[in-house]
């Protein structure tokens, strides 16, 4: 089975890398089964998009603060919201995916958004493990869906749609993986996946665009954890608060895009996700020293070398 756009980079397990990302866009949805040799482990990752995916290859589920066994066949659901890594235990990775996107799910369905799910949820159980006889089950399902996707049936979407409902639901009726692991070194995973996220918001490539990630609240809430973990978590292995790296980061950030953009300091301001260029302007004197002004006039007066 071929994909578009597959990097001209070393080989990753990762079957996300090997999608078609422009027609799973476009279409809002994209079905692909999995038999690759496990080269790599996967990388913390957070994706635009839902994924239902039948696992049959044994491995671990990495969250920010666990981490779920996969020792036999199971559904695992993941959200757009909650990074996570696979560790493979076995030699090649094989199962079944289905990504899509939340609208491609509501069309013509006003129901709750998949946000709200018991499986997708934040602190959800989004491992299941299966018998033999939901195995079979699960993976006829997904050959539906392989089927349907590439068919020229007008109402595929509707059919698909139909076939993720019934995996959804067979989930729904089953009593979630109780398998959690907390790790030993949990401080160490959830401070790389704060500092990760952190890094991923800049640079800021817009003024047009707010950081939308701007507190200690913000980042636990993107990683599942509570605002006290995180912060216990970064202090532990840092020696210093979430806020401070927050703010240092921002500070850095704010320090280039006054030196090297022709951005106002409101632009500047609202594109760090300050609501006010006053806020911005006694932060930034806070941490600097200085006022954005007499930062960029200064930096301005400094000769290239």
């Amino acid at each position: 089975m071929s994909h578009e756009a597959a990097p001209a980079t070393a080989p990753s397990t990762h079957p996300e890398e090997l999608v078609g990302m422009q027609e799973l866009r476009l279409r809002g949805f994209k079905a692909y089964e999995v038999d690759t040799p496990t080269l790599t482990n996967h990388i913390y990752r957070r994706w635009d998009f839902f994924k239902v995916a039948l696992l049959t290859s044994n491995c671990a589920v990495h969250y920010a603060d666990r981490s779920i066994d996969i020792t036999g066949p199971s559904l695992m659901f993941a959200n757009p919201h909650i990074p996570y890594s696979l560790e493979m235990h076995d030699a090649r990775f094989t199962g079944y995916t289905c990504l899509f996107t939340e609208a491609f799910m509501k069309e013509n369905d006003r129901s709750e958004s998949l946000q709200q799910s018991p499986l997708f949820k934040v602190g959800g159980t989004p491992v299941f493990h299966l018998s033999e006889l939901q195995t079979a089950y699960a993976q006829g399902i997904f050959q539906k869906i392989l089927a349907e996707q590439d068919s020229g049936y007008l109402y595929k979407g509707d059919l698909i749609r139909t076939y993720l409902q019934l995996l959804i639901h067979e989930a729904l009726r089953m009593q979630p993986s109780e398998s959690f692991v907390q790790h030993k070194n949990a401080s160490s995973r959830i401070t790389a996946l704060f500092l990760d996220l952190l890094e991923r918001l800049f640079p800021v490539e817009s003024p047009d665009q707010a950081m939308p990630l701007k507190s200690a609240q913000d980042f636990a809430h993107q990683l599942g954890v509570h605002v006290n973990h995180l912060n216990r978590a970064v202090k532990e292995v840092t020696g210093k608060p979430t806020t401070a790296h927050i703010a240092e980061r921002v500070v850095s950030e704010a320090k280039a895009l006054l030196h090297h953009t022709a951005w106002s300091t409101a632009e500047v301001a609202y594109s760090l996700g300050f609501e006010y260029p006053t806020y911005f302007n006694n932060f930034f004197k806070k941490h600097t020293g200085t006022t954005p002004l007499a930062f960029r006039r200064d930096a301005e007066q400094v000769p290239a070398v």
